[in-house]
């Protein structure tokens, strides 16, 4: 079990997401309720199962907060959520601008045996849900 959300888009037809991490209180929650708006999907808010199939990596609610999300100042709130997605990128969110690396080099980490691409935001700037999908086009997994 990851904590962090999980918000995706569909391409192809298939629901590729983002699996957004970070410590408690920078902003995964607020930054997933942006994303929502634009455009991409809920799936997992606070807790996100994460399993491999087929050599790719997945991830799903935890079952008793399945189409839950936390608004801070407003509480726990009900969203229409997905039931599971493909993990196609990690969001790791930095406490500042300043951490995020202007050209980084590519970076992977390895959740329950499979290699997922990484890249840093500072999940308060307002484009950062733009960036979500510009980080999943530049892997080619959305249009």
């Amino acid at each position: 079990m990851r904590h962090g959300g999980l918000i995706a888009r569909r391409v192809d037809g298939v629901w590729r997401g983002a699996l957004i991490e970070g410590p408690s209180g920078i902003g995964k929650s607020d930054l997933a309720l942006r994303a929502l708006d634009a455009g991409f999907r809920l799936v997992a808010d606070d807790r996100v199962v994460a399993f491999p199939s087929g050599g790719k990596l997945y991830g799903k609610p935890h079952e008793t907060l399945a189409g839950l999300i936390e608004i801070r100042g407003l509480g726990v709130a009900r969203h229409p959520a997905l039931p599971l997605c493909e993990i196609a990128l990690v969001i790791r969110c930095v406490e500042t601008p300043e951490a995020v690396e202007r050209l980084p080099d590519p970076r992977f980490t390895v959740i329950t045996g499979v290699s997922v691409p990484v890249f840093d935001l500072w999940p308060r700037e307002p484009a950062a849900p733009l960036k979500i999908g510009a980080m999943m086009q530049s892997l080619g997994v959305a249009p």
